[in-house]
């Protein structure tokens, strides 16, 4: 970390397999590679340990948070590699019925400092025929999660956490400096809709977000859309990736967050507000959340 507190952020591009094995291979060389290419926090991907849709062979394959390899194999990556190592998420086991999809903050002793159950499941019928019930296997989190890095605070979520905006917004008004988006998007939505709402999330918090992607056709012949991305709080694409594995890197400049926070300072702005509805009458008001 330099005198600035300036840092530099990788995204890890994965293209995750069906066995947790060869996945925390590919994993494993590519945190190593930014790691010597200067990274000092590194992001991968949702589900960086298997990416399995059929329920039979995802719970043959799960473990639990103690038991998991992947977890302790990337622990002992941090210690060995001095750096701060967020995976995006794992999929792990919670009872013999539900899986979790969990998100690990490490620091570089190799210690778990904050960990993130996804809140939102992806359960959709794409237009194009494909369909998704993320809920027939996961349970979902509760509970929003912000923690400290040397920089500055970090907000932790998942994927089609992406398209619930007060999330990000409570995580900013928490005190969030970067926002993480660790993601598999489809390659149909990521094409619509994944740089609109990434650049959304940034520009509305006055954030860096982080988002390390899953990419390419992967081996249950899901296509996943790529393009992992790091945003500045004015918008700004700093880095992106296509659809290959790969490391994408930039310099993070936190001093950035205050100065777009202060040309505009929608955060202080925010106001309680009430949606009438004229045909209910006013005993129906509903009051929304706004900034305090």
């Amino acid at each position: 970390m330099s005198a600035d507190n300036s840092f530099t952020a990788a995204m890890v591009q994965m293209r995750t397999g069906l066995l947790p094995e060869t996945s925390l291979e590919q994993g494993i060389k590519l945190v190593r590679q930014a790691a010597s290419e200067g990274a000092d926090y590194v992001l991968t991907p949702e589900v960086s340990n298997m990416m399995q849709e059929n329920r039979k062979a995802l719970f043959e394959h799960l473990a639990s948070e103690e038991d998991d390899p992947s977890l302790k194999a990337y622990r002992a990556l941090a210690a060995e590699l001095k750096i701060h190592l967020h995976i995006g998420s794992l999929a792990l086991r919670a009872s013999p019925e539900r899986a979790v999809n969990r998100s690990f903050l490490i620091g570089p002793d190799g210690l778990v400092i904050a960990s993130y159950d996804k809140i939102h499941m992806f359960d959709i019928d794409l237009p194009d025929g494909e369909s998704y019930r993320e809920s027939a296997n996961y349970q979902p989190g509760e509970t929003a999660v912000i923690s400290d890095l040397p920089w500055g605070r970090i907000g932790l979520t998942i994927c089609y956490d992406l398209r619930f905006p007060a999330l990000y917004r409570a995580l900013a008004e928490s005190g969030a400096s970067f926002l993480t988006v660790p993601a598999a998007f489809t390659k149909k939505t990521g094409e619509a809709h994944w740089h609109t709402l990434l650049r959304a999330r940034a520009i509305e918090n006055g954030c860096f977000v982080f988002a390390a992607a899953q990419g390419g056709r992967h081996e249950n012949k899901r296509e996943t859309y790529g393009h992992s991305l790091i945003i500045a709080p004015w918008g700004e694409v700093l880095a992106e990736g296509g659809t290959e594995p790969g490391v994408f890197m930039a310099r993070i400049d936190p001093a950035r967050v205050d100065a777009a926070r202060k040309s505009v300072p929608s955060l202080q702005h925010g106001r309680r507000f009430s949606v009438a509805d004229p045909k209910a009458g006013p005993e129906h008001l509903h009051l929304v959340r706004g900034s305090a």
